[in-house]
């Protein structure tokens, strides 16, 4: 233990509100992603232990699935004449942009090259090209996964149950 001590102070500004906007979503569904990237940067003609380097990255975060109502066509929701029911034709459902989880993604494991070490001294590694990486790796997984029809089948029973609820027979028609 040193005499000095360490002491951290944070004078930081506080988060300023600069908008807000207005949202006509149903976030209906999320899916909860992870992803291993192994990237190998290699020098031509280079031996590995002089220079490159290779880094396992593990990523993980989440993807939301979602219905805009502010899409609904003017035929999306239309109400019988007797007032007894109502006919929903839903958008489509659309897929956030993937939310990773900076707490829980982390570089796992890298082996560098005598050079590459040398040039770690200089300062903390520049992580941007991982994190943009796993972003389009959880983008491509969500867009294959089910999350859209879980959206689609989440708003359905939510709008089929909120409608019934006020006394309307609801019926679903596929776009």
């Amino acid at each position: 233990m040193t005499p000095f001590g360490n002491e951290s102070i944070d004078r930081s500004q506080p988060a300023m509100l600069k908008s807000v906007r207005d949202l006509s979503q149903y976030h209906a569904a999320a899916g909860e992603f992870q992803v291993v990237l192994d990237i190998e940067d290699d020098v031509k003609w280079v031996p590995a232990a002089l220079a490159g380097q290779r880094t396992l990255f593990v990523a993980a975060g989440s993807v939301n699935a979602y219905v805009d109502f502010g899409t609904l066509a003017d035929d999306g929701l239309v109400v019988s004449p007797d007032g007894k029911t109502v006919e929903l034709r839903l958008p489509k459902p659309q897929l956030d942009k993937p939310n990773l989880h900076n707490d829980r993604s982390y570089v796992y494991s890298q082996e560098r090259g005598l050079i590459d070490d040398f040039q770690a001294l200089a300062g903390p590694p520049d992580l941007q090209r991982f994190y943009v990486a796993a972003e389009q790796k959880l983008a491509e997984a969500a867009d294959k996964s089910e999350l859209r029809k879980r959206a689609e089948d989440n708003t359905r029973v939510m709008l089929t149950g909120m409608l019934q609820a006020l006394g309307f027979q609801v019926k679903v028609l596929a776009d």
